[in-house]
């Protein structure tokens, strides 16, 4: 049994007393120290004893190093935030019929809303928001979570949560009069909704009612279900699930014409999908349907769809870690029968395409558009829907209005030759984009509804890094123009942060960012790290940077900080590492491994006891990513780099910030409060000049929030930084 102690590391230090016990495990024949287990549970009255101390720490710290003035200044820096986040945010929009429905903020707007724009009967148009998350919930802890328009645009499906859960329950709305018509209904969470025509009935996806269930499994056993709108959920029809993984996490869409279901799934967040078809037109219909196999039992990711024209395309990586897309008749949708219309690319990872005809009965498509990120840039081509041949010249490119990012390619569901895409890059606030296939123009179709601000001339360029094995990484470097000479290299070290993330097939691409551009314009260097473990550069890419593998991702990070010092960007003093999750994880392992690279550390909302993740949160989801704890092999993988049991007591470790949400179902404050304890007990930094710091909010979650809370947010990340790298902004 473990011996608890009061862990107070020294008589003048400012940390709280921890419960620290000498509690050592024995797992696979591995003697594994856990000694601040007590930690874990949330209600104990110890925990929250810590805890509360642990917000007076973090309150006094502030009170002694916000500075009064400058750009840090709390008032000055929130106003900044706001102006930087001033024009809002409008999303593509979603045809349904004439009506188009877009996501949409203000500049002063709490969260995005959903707004139908329909004609006003007097040959214009007329907008009204159908779902405000503030209307709903005055406090702001209401998240919007998904919506969808039935396809003929007269109802909308949303999903909401409250208090950072994520937990999302469903309600279905009248789209001429506002009114609810269905719902709420439970137990939808990361639930797509996909309409039958007339609108009388959708597919979605819910999880089995927990009564019955053990404790550990409520938060999966994920179904498909058919749902007849005004009708209880309880009558609904199970359709899909029964039988396969209980971490499956399904996909679900019909065609157009009603006549094809697809559903797909996944175990956990692992890299492989299986998708299956059912013809709603053969006996059994939507009631009971059955599913032929697309792609069953493949380690390869496959995405499927019925086109207009009928066709079934296949969006795959099977033999193709960039991706490549395929075709075939969805009456014959097996592997054997697909026909590759668009090849990998050998450099460029294929992340969207969309068809484009003439619109009402010609359905036959004229152009296929395909969006590529090249080394994390996306670029737009345009080929023979045919034989999938690229356009020439400049017919064969969609011009785009810099080096940045592209999401989404959207066209009509009737047809039509027009393209919707959103562009952004690193000082773009994201626009909507048309392009018209007739004449080959893209022009901008919906500007944010707010201001843009004065912006400071920028200058970013992307770097390349060798990492300890020799791959090639690359990082976007963001600069104040004037404090770089004409070549692009640094006139003198500054104050620098490094983002990354390296994990899930996320990649990080060109995007506008309000807190990178106030750190910045401070004069601070901002880089962002495509580390390996993302999808960047496909799915060996994101494989060479998960599981066994998982420590590349660390010394691609380390590469890239080592890369920035000796290029003269900065120097370790001036250094801070920020990342949030999956990349909170990454900066537990950038501090325990190198904590002589960094002078502060953001560590948000993060995974650190990669011994025991899987019993928290949806842990059990991410042992593809990681690897599993109960295999011996697996487990020394984890031990390997888990930034809680790669403490060592007497190591001058930087200044931290962990930043945790108490409404965190994802993953688990637990995590910070063990490795804050940890790093607290053991560091030999000075307390007063590199403090480990617990930043602790409530009534919010892993995901969404609202305006205010984002920007109180990164004001204090930004503060602790700039404050442990002596950024304090000015001129050059």
């Amino acid at each position: 049994m473990a011996t608890v102690t009061t862990d107070a590391p020294a008589a003048a230090s400012p940390y709280p007393p921890a419960p620290r016990t000498d509690l050592v495990e024995d797992l696979h024949g591995r003697a594994v120290p856990d000694p601040y287990r007590a930690l874990e549970d949330v209600d104990s009255p110890v925990t929250q004893e810590w805890s509360a101390a642990q917000d007076a720490l973090y309150a006094a710290y502030r009170q002694r190093a916000v500075p009064a003035a400058g750009p840090f200044a709390t008032n000055r820096l929130r106003d900044r935030l706001g102006e930087l986040l001033g024009a809002g945010f409008v999303g593509a929009p979603a045809w349904r019929g004439d009506r188009r429905f877009v996501s949409r903020r203000s500049g002063d707007q709490e969260h995005a809303v959903v707004v139908v724009v329909e004609p006003d009967g007097a040959g214009g148009e007329r907008e009204r928001v159908l779902v405000d998350p503030l209307v709903l919930d005055p406090a702001g802890t209401t998240t919007l979570d998904a919506w969808q328009p039935s396809k003929e645009g007269d109802l909308l499906a949303y999903q909401v949560s409250h208090g950072g859960t994520e937990e999302s329950v469903l309600h279905v709305l009248d789209v001429a009069t506002g009114a609810l018509v269905d719902g709420p209904i439970d137990r939808a969470r990361y639930s797509p909704v996909a309409w039958l025509p007339g609108g009388e009935a959708f597919c979605y996806v819910r999880r089995l009612p927990p009564e019955g269930l053990p404790d550990d499994e409520k938060q999966y056993h994920r179904r498909v279900w058919l749902h007849r709108v005004g009708t209880p959920a309880e009558q609904d029809v199970e359709l899909f699930g029964a039988g396969l993984d209980m971490t499956n996490y399904y996909g679900v869409s019909v065609s157009r014409d009603g006549r094809w279901l697809l559903v797909s799934a996944s175990a956990g967040t692992a890299p492989r999908t299986d998708v299956w078809i059912a013809d709603l037109h053969a006996p059994g219909g939507i009631a009971s349907p059955t599913f032929v196999e697309v792609a069953v039992g493949l380690d390869a990711e496959v995405a499927a769809w019925v086109g207009r024209d009928g066709r079934l395309y296949v969006h795959t990586d099977l033999d193709a870690p960039r991706g490549r897309l395929a075709v075939t008749d969805p009456a014959a949708p097996g592997v054997a029968s697909w026909t590759t219309l668009l090849p990998e690319d050998p450099e460029a990872v294929l992340e969207d395409v969309a068809l484009v005809d003439d619109g009402g009965d010609a359905t036959t498509p004229t152009h296929l558009l395909a969006s590529w990120r090249r080394h994390a840039v996306s670029e737009v081509t345009v080929h023979d829907p045919v034989t999938g041949a690229r356009r020439a010249g400049d017919a064969g490119v969609v011009p785009l209005p810099g080096l940045g990012s592209v999401s989404g390619l959207v066209t009509r569901p009737d047809g039509g030759t027009s393209v919707w895409f959103s562009y952004t890059d690193h000082v773009t606030v994201p626009h909507v984009h048309r392009y018209d296939a007739t004449t080959g123009a893209v022009e901008v179709w919906a500007s944010p509804p707010g201001q843009v601000p004065d912006l400071p001339a920028v200058r970013t360029q992307q770097v390349e890094v060798t990492s300890a094995d020799g791959t090639t990484v690359r990082a976007f470097v963001l600069a104040r123009a004037d404090r770089v000479d004409a070549d692009g290299r640094p006139l003198a070290p500054a104050p620098t942060v490094l983002y990354g993330y390296g994990g899930f097939q996320v990649s990080l691409d060109p995007a506008y960012s309000a807190s990178t551009l106030a750190w910045v314009e401070a004069g601070g260097v901002y880089v962002v790290a495509n580390l390996r473990g993302g999808g960047e550069e496909g799915e060996q890419w994101h494989r060479d940077g998960m599981r066994g593998a998982k420590q590349h991702v660390f010394d691609d990070f380390h590469a890239v900080a080592e890369h920035l010092v000796a290029a003269g960007w900065t120097t370790p003093a001036q250094l801070a590492c920020w990342g949030g999750s999956n990349g909170g994880l990454l900066v537990g392992a950038a501090v325990t491994q190198r904590p002589d690279l960094w002078a502060a550390a953001v560590c948000s909302a993060p995974l650190l006891d990669m011994v025991r993740y899987q019993r928290f949160g949806l842990g059990v989801t991410w042992t593809e990513e990681y690897g599993d704890a109960g295999v011996p092999e697996e487990l020394d993988w984890l031990l390997g780099y888990s930034p809680y049991h790669r403490v060592v007591e007497g190591t001058a470790y930087p200044a931290v910030l962990f930043t945790v949400f108490e409404g965190d179902t994802r993953v688990d404050p637990l995590h910070a409060r063990k490795l804050a304890a940890a790093l607290q007990h053991a560091t030999s930094s000075d307390p007063a000049t590199r403090p480990v710091l617990v930043r602790r909010e409530t009534g919010v979650g892993h995901g969404g929030r609202s305006l205010s809370r984002t920007i109180a947010l990164s004001v204090e990340q930004l503060q602790f930084v700039a404050d442990r790298t002596g950024l304090a902004g000015g001129a050059a």
